[in-house]
């Protein structure tokens, strides 16, 4: 008999709410991979700089005016995305935490949302002199949000692991609305950029992990693989953390800058290439020695090793091509996605080293415990 069978009532999640949580939360996942999209539109087209100015698009207009052309269009539509993405993660946040905290700490939250504005407008009364209004609204309601996580976790007793992950996308939404200012302030500085995408990637795994967590069944769990293997995967995905990490390095400093005037006097990226393909390879083959050797011993993480295998294999193939045709912006864009896709599929990998742990029935002659499933 498995945990699933013997936990509480309680426990689950009645289906009136766990349908629209789980629409909501594919959807989050799939907003943070569109966003990503956008956002790599914006430089490959250099629109970087089609809004001068942020939060506003120019100093007088909150949107796009004629002058700008295309390039203010598609900048000012990544910002709306950002807001799409914000609007999805807060809905995921209230729902989660009404489903498992109850109502009395969607009222809390709402409550430190009330404070964080008015922090924010105290924040932008003494920025606003030095032209910093809105880093210092932002920061303000950044603060509160951040003091309403501890508080909502602190006093929730059941799944903190999902609510702790809405809150981390959350906060991470709106950090990277300011960061994508800082960018835009900064004329695209090339390590601004780079940690605007890393972030981005980053926030695509967790709201994969809110998935993975939200259909696994709660209460303790244990190691499904061998030690090895898991340390395996460990170590793979630090390659997978390197490839990416080097990628970032050699798109900061290649031809996409984000803007025509914006030119990169860095790293070299020719040289550059060559490193990110290095931890590249080492990945594919990690990859393949988890994968085979999780089919001949049946292992649970298998068919997500299918994934993975998957999408590092087109992502191998489209960095080759985009090299060899001169970094067509479509190809380096699809890069980009593939990317986010792959750091998520490796997030579903390790959360799967772990099942639940079986109970076993209490008889008249000894207590109920657990063993390994």
């Amino acid at each position: 008999m498995t945990l699933a069978q013997t936990a509480p009532r309680s426990a689950q999640i009645p289906d009136r709410v766990g349908r629209p949580l789980r629409l909501l939360a594919w959807s989050s996942f799939i907003a943070e991979v569109v966003i990503i999209g956008t956002g790599g539109a914006v430089r490959l087209t250099g629109s970087g700089l089609g809004c001068t100015e942020w939060p506003l698009c120019t100093p007088e207009s909150l949107v796009p005016l004629p002058a700008q052309g295309i390039h203010g269009i598609i900048e000012f539509g990544n910002r709306l995305m950002t807001g799409v993405v914000g609007i999805i993660a807060l809905a995921v946040l209230l729902l989660t935490i009404a489903t498992f905290a109850g109502r009395r700490l969607v009222n809390r939250a709402l409550w430190f949302a009330a404070g964080g504005i008015a922090l924010g407008v105290g924040a932008y009364v003494v920025a606003n002199p030095f032209d910093l209004g809105a880093f210092g609204f932002s920061s303000g309601l950044l603060l509160a949000v951040l003091a309403a996580m501890i508080d909502s976790v602190r006093r929730s007793e059941r799944r903190r692991d999902l609510i702790v992950l809405a809150w981390i996308v959350l906060a991470g939404v709106m950090a990277q609305a300011v960061v994508g200012g800082l960018a835009v302030v900064t004329d695209l500085n090339a390590f601004v950029v780079g940690f605007h995408y890393t972030a981005s990637l980053l926030l695509v795994c967790v709201t994969a992990a809110y998935l993975v967590r939200l259909a696994a069944v709660p209460g303790p769990r244990e190691r499904a693989v061998p030690a090895w293997f898991a340390i395996l995967a460990h170590v793979t995905t630090l390659a997978l953390a390197a490839t990416i990490f080097f990628g970032v390095l050699t798109t900061s400093n290649g031809p996409h800058s984000g803007d025509e005037d914006i030119i990169r006097n860095g790293f070299d990226a020719t040289f550059l290439a060559h490193v990110h393909a290095w931890p590249g390879y080492i990945l594919a083959g990690l990859v393949t020695v988890l994968t085979v050797v999780a089919w001949v011993q049946r292992l649970p993480v298998r068919r997500w090793l299918l994934v993975l295998v998957a999408a590092v294999v087109v992502q191998i193939v489209v960095g080759v091509w985009q090299a060899r045709e001169g970094l067509p912006e479509v190809l380096v864009g699809i890069h980009m996605v593939l990317a986010s896709l792959s750091a998520a599929a490796m997030t579903v990998v390790i959360l799967h080293l772990k099942a639940p742990r079986a109970v076993v029935p209490a008889t008249p002659d000894a207590p109920a415990s657990t063993v390994f499933s």
